[in-house]
């Protein structure tokens, strides 16, 4: 017997919950052959300000669990990741038309960085922390504190380069908004699907699927948001003018440049957004 298929819904991700862009907009998404996927939500200025409010108010709460604890958050993304690889690679196959070997390799990678950055959550504070020598009696110990809510671009690899942006972020204790590759945005609504399902909190990442020279200045201007990851921005205009609109209330910028993401990681995606807390304490109190 012949059945209709359940076509699946491709919405926002915002605050733990998958609404449809307030505008009611969407745009299409075609695979690698040019035929139609889907059609995602095309997110406007409210969502993007609905998205910084979230991640808001899901930092103090994410921030102040133990490193252990988001190690283990960070752990269990990787988990829910492997048992739907099958899916994703699917996925993979139809957005980039690669093969399957090629599609698994990336999941793979994906599967891995998360593993990796979930096992420095707790050891980055003594490799970016310290106990300062001071002329007097003094203990003087600085440590990392995660600089809030970050806003992200991210590269064009529709789960890899997801998986490398967020990860960093959110190990460290930040909270954040992302922009998904526009052409291959599908993978990254499903990877919010895995992040519901992992114990991450509502707000934590919050994912706007739509154009980012549309969205990326509104969050840029935005004087809730801390910082700013231009990974995935390839014009260069629209970097300069998005660096110029963070420059409003002093965000940390990463700015865009070629990068391995199959390489080994390095901490600079993590100590990037990271400030400094140096505490004095008088010796023998």
């Amino acid at each position: 017997m012949s059945r209709t298929d359940v076509r699946k819904t491709y919405k926002l991700y915002i605050g733990g919950a998958f609404p449809r862009s307030e505008s009611g907009r969407t745009y299409l998404v075609n695979d690698a052959s040019g035929a139609l996927l889907a059609n995602a939500s095309q997110a406007s200025r409210k969502d993007a300000r609905d998205a910084v409010k979230a991640a808001r108010s899901a930092f103090g709460g994410w921030s102040s669990r133990t490193a252990y604890n988001r190690g283990q958050v960070v752990y269990r993304i990787a988990e829910v990741l492997e048992a739907r690889r099958a899916q994703f690679e699917a996925d993979i196959v139809a957005a980039l038309g690669v093969g399957a070997s090629e599609a698994g390799a990336e999941v793979d990678a994906a599967i891995d960085r998360l593993v990796w950055y979930a096992g420095w959550t707790d050891k980055i504070a003594q490799v970016d922390g310290a106990a300062n020598p001071v002329a007097g009696p003094y203990f003087n110990l600085s440590s990392p504190e995660p600089t809030g809510v970050v806003a992200v671009i991210a590269p064009e690899s529709p789960l890899l380069g997801l998986v490398s942006v967020v990860a960093p972020l959110i190990a460290v204790g930040n909270t954040c908004v992302v922009i998904p590759s526009q052409p291959a945005p599908l993978l990254a609504i499903t990877f919010a699907e895995v992040l519901a399902t992992s114990d991450v909190p509502g707000g934590v990442v919050n994912i706007l699927t739509g154009d980012a020279a549309e969205i990326g200045p509104w969050l840029a201007s935005h004087m809730d948001v801390n910082g700013l990851d231009l990974t995935g921005v390839t014009d260069a205009d629209l970097a300069r003018d998005l660096e110029v609109a963070a420059a409003d209330n002093l965000k940390r910028v990463r700015r865009p440049g070629v990068e391995e993401l199959t390489a080994t990681p390095e901490l600079d995606r993590m100590t990037r957004f990271l400030e400094i807390k140096t505490v004095w304490h008088p010796m023998g109190i």
